[in-house]
């Protein structure tokens, strides 16, 4: 009863063989044929998912006849894509027959072989609002399966744009395209768990309000998958504004809330807020018990002067029943402290006689400082005249005797020369006489 079913299966196989081109023969799990498989003749196209111990080297790929392929040395019609966590590879029209795997293959993972890879995406409800948080799913599909790959998350890349239709009477026209995110399988965020193959948005819908048409592609360097939709990104159905409080006690605000009753239910609507202010201050509070689309909600009183801001988000309900979270807009508004009054006229009298009273003391104070200044100063000036007189009477009375005494030196010099002169020796003339008298005898 065994080989009938298992012969009924391979049949059923074999007429899908025929009916699509590109049909392969299972036998995915690694470990049983010890990394091997086989391709049938009917294949024209096949794509191997392979995984591998994160971080390991590619695998290396070994033909029915024994030649190998590498990452980095293999034929123009083999595309390859390597990651931290495995190879993906695309082979147009494969050699019939066994295949080998060598490499770091993680045991009892399984060598999936298929032939058309697609992607599924979830639609965009409609409508979806500015600043919504939405969670979405993707799949990457093998033969209209689910591709399940630990560490697919690192082969495949999702990038999510807006491309706006520009409608003139919209907000986003002129706006282009706009990168809103991505999908990601890490376990992360929205996404449930990691490597289940389904992929979970993480999208940006601060964008302006229009048509859109969405371009989601996947794909790596071998690989490219695309998707579009047209949608509507609709205006946030919630509004919340600081308003000055009707009264005038100081501190005190309010929030003006704003609810779009024809598109979300009064009653399901509730706005979580958090006030930060000058300090550190932090005070959560949430506004519930939206009975009206108009609404005031007193803020608590705030008692520091300063800037003030309010984080908001809001939950609600559709009237079509789709949950939806919202980020609102953040507000700020400052608490001035207010001038002083204006001073009384018995105040002003008051600081004009204590004006007064302060300048006299002053013409007071600068009179008797210029008095002791001056009279210093003329104390000074005399006694620097006195000290020069005398300096000068002084030195006149040392020039005096100094000259008397250069005056005696000399005199007393001039004495001492005459006593040294000898009177006994004759003169000159006297002794020249008596030559000329012998001449004249001669």
């Amino acid at each position: 009863m065994i080989k009938c079913v298992t012969v009924c299966i391979a049949a059923v196989w074999l007429m899908l063989g025929h009916c699509a081109v590109a049909q392969v023969v299972l036998s995915n799990q690694a470990t049983e044929l010890k990394n091997r498989f086989r391709i049938d003749h009917m294949v024209d196209s096949v794509t191997l998912l392979i995984q591998r111990d994160y971080g390991s080297a590619p695998v290396i790929i070994i033909q029915p006849d024994g030649s190998k392929w590498y990452v980095d040395r293999h034929p123009e019609h083999v595309k390859w894509m390597d990651g931290l966590t495995g190879d993906m590879i695309i082979i147009d029209k494969p050699t019939p027959g066994p295949w080998q795997l060598l490499g770091k293959v993680v045991e009892g993972s399984v060598i999936d072989k298929v032939s058309k890879l697609s992607i599924d995406v979830d639609p965009f409800p409609q409508p979806i609002f500015q600043g919504e948080r939405i969670k979405l799913t993707a799949r990457l599909l093998g033969d209209e399966q689910k591709v399940r790959l630990r560490g697919l998350d690192y082969l495949m890349s999702w990038t999510a744009k807006f491309v706006s239709d520009n409608n003139a009477d919209d907000e986003n026209f002129t706006a282009g395209t706009i990168v809103v995110g991505t999908y990601r399988d890490h376990g992360e965020e929205l996404d449930e768990r990691p490597d289940d193959g389904v992929f979970t948005s993480e999208l940006d819908l601060n964008q302006p309000w229009g048509g859109y048409t969405l371009h989601l592609k996947a794909g790596n360097e071998v690989l490219e998958r695309t998707y579009s939709k047209s949608l509507r990104l609709s205006r946030r159905p919630i509004r919340v504004d600081v308003a000055e409080p009707l009264t005038t006690a100081p501190g005190e605000w309010d929030l003006k809330i704003n609810v779009d009753d024809s598109q979300l239910v009064l009653s399901e609507t509730h706005i979580n807020a958090e006030l930060t202010g000058p300090g550190g201050m932090r005070l959560p509070f949430v506004v519930s018990d939206i009975e009206q689309a108009e609404s005031l909600f007193h803020l608590a009183k705030v008692t520091d002067y300063g800037s003030y801001r309010i984080k908001l988000t809001a939950v609600s309900t559709t009237l079509g029943g789709r949950e939806i979270v919202l980020s609102l807009p953040e507000q700020f508004f400052n608490y001035v402290e207010p001038p002083a009054p204006a001073p009384t006229a018995e105040e002003l009298a008051a600081k004009a006689a204590i004006k007064a009273k302060q300048e006299e003391e002053s013409a007071k104070q600068n009179a008797i400082f210029w008095l002791i200044t001056v009279n210093a100063l003329i104390f000074t000036l005399g006694i620097a005249c006195l000290l020069f007189i005398r300096k000068r009477s002084n030195l006149k009375k040392a020039l005096a005797a100094t000259q008397a005494r250069i005056d005696k030196e000399s005199q007393e010099q001039d004495e001492i020369q005459l006593d040294e002169i000898d009177l006994t020796m004759p003169e000159d003339n006297d002794n020249q006489t008596p030559d000329v008298d012998k001449t004249q005898n001669i």
